[in-house]
């Protein structure tokens, strides 16, 4: 008998939490546990990872917190991503950084992920970058393993085109649920190449990273961070929140149903995130950080 794959998709919560910084935060395996915690407390389940980051060391960070409550495990959906070789003095193996899509490195990558953060089960499986190499009919044969193998529940990509969806989409049983690329009020090109026509069309979640454009937004000094920088302070004074919130709610606001991967290790950074879920912005309000973005009015 085939599996059935679940239909309804990504059920993660609307603001996602990142640990692609967790080595910089110098916590120990407790603070962590806290800070996880404190996610969970705040209705933030989805937390988001890679194997890479770190240097190959933020998974096992974060197993190391889960490990002193496992309960925990059963309350948050996992996200992680593989395909990216990094050279690391962590991984002194990996000569030169490439991406690898063979079935057996997607196999290997989901094992050591599994074991880093002492989980039975990923929730959702990513390729972190599309790779010109990637064969769609060998990644699929190792999906459908992971899924069968009961490893892995979902699967999405990251940073990858409309094309790209759907060459990997046309060879699997499985939807792709996630296509996680950068999306803030100074990164523009994935609402105006198709990416979320694209994701809308096929009910897709696009989960934003890098909402906040790296700080642009806070102290970029480029004409186009100046001037969208003005009209968050000006609307954010009119709402009586901060700017951060603003670009969430900005982002919020969009049809496509993002969801922002929120990267700091401060509790009340997230917080901020999801106070901002109750900031209702008008289509005036939005276009006016559209068109400082684009320094120039719509046609």
């Amino acid at each position: 008998m085939r599996h059935q794959y679940h239909p309804l998709g990504f059920e993660g919560s609307r603001i996602a939490q990142g640990f692609w910084r967790l080595e910089e935060w110098n916590m120990t395996a407790s603070e962590t546990l806290s800070f996880i915690e404190a996610c969970l407390d705040l209705g933030v389940t989805t937390f988001d990872h890679a194997d890479i980051y770190g240097g190959y060391q933020c998974e096992a960070l974060f197993g190391e917190a889960l490990k002193l409550k496992p309960a925990l495990r059963d309350k948050m959906e996992i996200i992680t991503k593989c395909g990216i070789l990094l050279p690391s003095e962590n991984r002194p193996d990996i000569q030169v950084h490439r991406y690898d899509y063979r079935a057996e490195h997607i196999l290997a990558s989901v094992d050591c992920s599994l074991a880093n953060m002492q989980c039975e089960y990923i929730d959702t499986l990513l390729l972190h970058r599309p790779s010109p190499l990637m064969d769609a009919d060998e990644v699929a044969q190792a999906f459908d393993l992971l899924f069968t193998l009961g490893k892995v529940k979902h699967f999405g990509v990251s940073n990858f085109t409309t094309r790209q969806f759907d060459l990997l989409q046309s060879r699997l049983d499985a939807p792709l649920i996630i296509n996680q690329v950068e999306l803030s009020p100074l990164a523009l090109q994935h609402f105006e190449d198709g990416t979320l026509d694209h994701v809308q069309q096929h009910a897709v979640t696009p989960m934003a990273w890098s909402p906040f454009a790296g700080g642009e937004l806070f102290s970029g000094v480029s004409e186009q961070a100046k001037s969208v920088q003005a009209i968050l302070s000006d609307l954010a004074q009119e709402k009586n929140c901060e700017i951060d919130q603003i670009v969430v709610a900005w982002l919020l606001r969009h049809p496509a149903g993002i969801c922002p991967v929120m990267g700091s290790g401060k509790i009340a950074r997230l917080a901020a995130a999801v106070e901002a879920m109750s900031i209702l912005l008008s289509d005036d309000d939005w276009f006016r950080i559209w068109v400082a973005s684009q320094g120039q009015p719509v046609p």
